[in-house]
């Protein structure tokens, strides 16, 4: 069997891959992973059906084998949108029940959907949803709002720029970049009988970057340093996405590249001096609509979820989300490849992602709810942890409330007396620092699962 495949999975796409391989070595590609400067051409490419790219994501060291090359200049592979409206998975041949894009006309950019929002799409309990994300990065005023233009300053040729990034940077939507959220809202998608009091179970699937190379930027008045970073005599009058220089915000564009059969973030200081970030594609941000009218920005995080970034949320992880509003309304933004706990300088490394997810909407009293009455905020777990969260403004108030958590958790859900839970978070669990540059700031609890398992 080759390399690529699995015994349980693209059975009906095996033979075909195995064409794509022999006509690949036919025109010099190497079958060899991790042989260098080997490439699946474009027209290759082009031809291996989406549905094989959803499987392969969970694997990404072989996904990034056929995405990306060894060199920027020679990547081949975008993963550019399928559709222009909401639609059937299969109708787009995706594994996925159903798949939504980003347009112009859908997406909210830089607030989140309130009580009034109409849904962009209704999926029953279990469905998986597959959707194409796009990263803020590149498309911002102070980057000009023309990724075509920004990121060929970088070398990236124009039908390497997402279409739907360029399509909402060049729409009539508007943004003000001093007050809205930088973040290219999605959804929301509305869950058959979910009603308020009920939980939405949110899996990851995969996530899959749809182009080679994403950006970290740091801003004027933003950051774990505002004042200090970045250090320049700040915004100057007339900046504008006409203007962008004047910003003067600092922006590091970051390519991904093969070293040693694992892929990494490039990020050059120039003179042969880079640092190489392990690439663990997640999503910033994932919420259900909270129960407010108006136009709630989209930086801070809340009881309803929203801009966690929680950098554990990879493939296999699990959010929990207390529903506040009738069908739960599930919104989606901001794809990372890469983020370290803190977030200092304001972002992480930032790049669009295919993102598969599966709901289920679990009832009061439903055992798989991470709590024994009702779930009072976001609450995660991944194959390793389960994940309390505290969100406050204060950082100590946030520490405070994700401990609170945490002993809530340990006790109600692991039959530990609470006296005896908090010890064991003290001489056990792992909290840190989520986020510092969210408004709100956000700390986890990492709760071991081994310290539990049978013996």
């Amino acid at each position: 069997m080759p390399w690529w495949t699995s015994p349980r999975r693209l059975q009906d796409s095996e033979v075909y891959c195995q064409q794509v391989l022999k006509a690949g070595n036919a025109a010099g590609v190497s079958e060899s992973p991790h042989k260098k400067n080997r490439w699946v051409p474009l027209l290759l490419w082009s031809r291996i059906p989406a549905d094989m790219l959803t499987y392969l994501s969970r694997h990404s060291r072989w996904l990034l084998v056929f995405t990306f090359t060894t060199a920027l200049a020679a990547q081949t592979a975008v993963l550019q949108p399928l559709s222009e409206k909401p639609v059937p998975g299969a109708s787009v041949k995706l594994k996925s029940d159903f798949y939504v894009p980003a347009t112009p006309d859908s997406i909210r950019w830089g607030y989140l959907p309130d009580n009034a929002a109409k849904a962009v799409i209704t999926v029953p309990s279990g469905a998986t949803v597959t959707f194409d994300t796009v990263s803020h990065e590149g498309i911002l005023e102070d980057q000009g709002r023309d990724p075509a233009k920004y990121f060929g300053g970088f070398g990236v040729s124009p039908n390497q720029v997402l279409n739907d990034a360029k399509a909402i940077a060049a729409s009539n939507v508007v943004h003000d970049f001093a007050k809205d959220g930088p973040h290219v809202v999605m959804g929301p998608v509305a869950l058959e009988n979910a009603q308020p009091g009920d939980v939405l179970k949110v899996e990851m699937i995969s996530l899959v970057p749809r182009v080679p190379y994403g950006v970290i930027s740091n801003r004027h008045g933003k950051g774990a340093l505002p004042g200090e970073f970045p250090e320049n005599s700040g915004s100057q009058p007339g900046a504008s996405a006409s203007s962008p220089q004047l910003y003067n915000n600092v922006s590091k564009f970051v390519p991904i590249k093969q070293i040693n059969g694992k892929w990494y973030g490039i990020l050059s200081a120039g003179a042969g001096k880079e640092a190489h970030i392990p690439v663990a594609p997640f999503m910033g941000t994932m919420g259900v609509t909270p129960n407010i009218s108006g136009k709630p920005n989209s930086i801070p995080p809340g009881d309803y979820g929203g801009n966690l970034d929680i950098h554990y949320l990879t493939a296999g992880a699990t959010l929990y989300l207390p529903v506040q509003v009738s069908g739960a309304m599930f919104f989606i933004a901001d794809p990372h490849f890469a983020q370290g706990n803190g977030e200092v300088a304001l972002t992480a490394i930032e790049g669009s992602l295919r993102t598969m997810l599966r709901f289920t909407v679990l009832k009061a009293g439903d055992p798989a709810i991470p709590a024994s009455g009702k779930l009072s905020g976001p609450f995660a777990e991944t194959p390793d942890y389960w994940i309390a969260i505290g969100l406050d403004p204060d950082l100590n108030e946030a520490m405070k409330k994700a401990t609170r958590e945490a002993v809530r958790f340990v006790s109600e859900k692991l039959g530990l007396d609470r006296a005896t839970a908090f010890a064991y978070l003290s001489a056990a669990a792992d909290f840190e620092v989520s986020q510092v540059v969210d408004r709100t700031k956000g700390v986890h609890a990492l709760i071991h699962k081994k310290d539990f398992s049978a013996k």
